[in-house]
C-alpha cells in the first residue's frame, strides 16, 4: 500500500513539473517572439529622414505613425535592406511650366527638372534659357521656363526726326506765325543685335548708324513787326498799277484769267526743292512753262476776292499742269484744302 501511494504522488508531482515547464516557455515564448519579429524602417520625406522599429507591416500604417500621413495623390517605395526596409515618400508636386510662351500645369513626383522635361516631351537645346537647373529637383509650386532665345544682326532704316526753329520775323505782324521753311524728317540706315525671346523682340544693341537722308528742319517765322490796320490790307488796283497796303506801287504789262489749285511740299511727287531748284515758299506757283514762262513775276488774286495772293513767281511745273492752269504752293494739307478751286486773275508785273 505505501509503494502504491509513493507512486501515485510521484505521477502528481511529475505532472505538476511538466505543467510548470510547459507554462514557462509558453511565457518566455510570448515574451521573445515579438521582439524577434520586429522591424526597422528607415523613412524618407524630401528632407525629413526617421528611423522606426515597429511590429507593422503595411507601409501606410507606419507612415501614418510617424507622422507622415500621405495625401490624395501621393505614393511611396519600399527597398529592403539588410540594416531595415526603407521608405520613401513621393509627395506630388504642381509644376506650371512655361515652354517657348506656351503654359501647362504639370505634376510630379521625386524627379529633377531635366527629367520633368523629359517625361513631357520638351526639348531643351543651346539656344533655350532654362530657369533652374537641369539637376535640380521640382518642388511644389515651381513655375518653371523654357525661353527660346535668338540673337541676330538685322539692318534696317529708320526716321531721323527733324528740329523746328523759331525765329523772330519783322515782316510779320505781331501774333502772326507762319512756316518759312517747311520740315522733312531724314533717314537713317542702321545695324543692330537685335534679340528675340520666344519670337518676340526683347532688346536690340545698336551698332552703325548712318545718315543716309539728312533732315530739313522746319523754321516758323514768330511775327514782331507792327499789325497792319484792316483798311490797308488790300491792295488797290488800277489801271496799268497795283497799290500795295503798305504803299508800295507795283506796275503790271497785262492779265490773264486762270484755273488754279493748291499744293504742299507733303502731296505725292512733291518735296521741297521745285524744278529751277529753288525751295518752295509763299508765292511759288506751279505752271505750264510752254504757257507761263519760268520767272515771270505775276500778282494773283482771286476772283471771288476771298485771296489776294500777292506776289508769286512761276518756280515750279507738275504733270497735270497744262495750259491755262496753275497750281499753288501752300505750307500746309489744311490750306490747301480751304483753297480747293478757284478762277485766279494774274497781273504779269514789269
Amino acid at each position: 500500500m505505501r509503494r502504491r501511494r509513493i507512486t501515485a504522488r510521484f505521477k502528481q508531482n511529475l505532472l505538476i513539473t511538466v505543467l510548470m515547464a510547459i507554462l514557462t516557455v509558453t511565457l518566455f515564448a510570448s515574451v521573445l517572439a515579438p521582439v524577434a519579429k520586429a522591424r526597422t524602417y528607415v523613412i524618407h520625406d524630401g528632407d525629413r529622414s526617421v528611423t522606426c522599429t515597429t511590429f507593422a507591416t503595411d507601409p501606410v500604417k507606419i507612415l501614418d505613425k510617424v507622422g507622415m500621413e500621405l495625401g490624395e495623390y501621393d505614393s511611396y517605395i519600399t527597398e529592403p535592406a539588410a540594416a531595415g526596409d526603407t521608405i520613401r515618400v513621393q509627395r506630388v508636386r504642381n509644376v506650371t511650366v512655361e515652354y517657348h510662351g506656351k503654359t501647362m500645369n504639370v505634376t510630379g513626383f521625386g524627379e529633377t527638372v531635366g527629367e520633368l522635361l523629359h517625361r513631357l516631351g520638351l526639348e531643351v537645346t543651346g539656344e533655350d534659357m532654362v530657369s533652374h537647373g537641369i539637376d535640380e529637383e521640382i518642388y511644389d509650386g515651381m513655375v518653371l521656363r523654357v525661353d527660346r532665345v535668338v540673337t541676330v544682326r538685322e539692318t534696317y532704316t529708320t526716321t531721323w526726326k527733324h528740329e523746328v526753329n523759331r525765329c523772330a520775323d519783322a515782316s510779320l505782324p505781331v501774333g502772326v506765325e507762319e512756316v518759312i521753311t517747311p520740315g522733312v524728317d531724314g533717314e537713317l540706315l542702321c545695324t543692330a543685335d537685335v534679340t528675340y525671346v520666344n519670337g518676340r523682340e526683347d532688346h536690340r544693341v545698336l551698332l552703325t548708324e548712318t545718315a543716309t537722308k539728312a533732315p530739313v528742319n522746319e523754321i516758323i517765322g514768330i511775327g514782331t513787326g507792327e499789325k497792319v490796320p484792316e483798311s490797308q490790307e488790300t491792295a488797290v488796283i488800277g489801271e496799268g498799277f497795283i497799290r500795295l497796303a503798305s504803299g508800295e506801287v507795283l506796275t503790271y504789262s497785262g492779265t490773264d484769267t486762270i484755273r488754279a489749285t493748291a499744293y504742299t511740299h507733303s502731296d505725292k511727287g512733291c518735296d521741297l526743292i521745285t524744278s529751277t531748284g529753288t525751295t518752295v515758299h509763299r508765292g511759288t506757283v506751279a505752271v505750264d512753262p510752254r504757257y507761263i514762262p519760268y520767272g515771270t513775276r505775276m500778282f494773283i488774286v482771286s476772283n471771288d476776292g476771298a485771296y489776294i495772293l500777292g506776289i508769286c513767281a512761276a518756280e515750279d511745273c507738275g504733270g497735270d499742269i497744262k495750259g491755262d492752269r496753275m497750281d499753288i504752293y501752300f505750307p500746309t494739307y489744311e490750306e490747301c484744302r480751304e483753297f480747293g478751286r478757284r478762277v485766279c486773275t494774274i497781273y504779269y508785273l514789269t
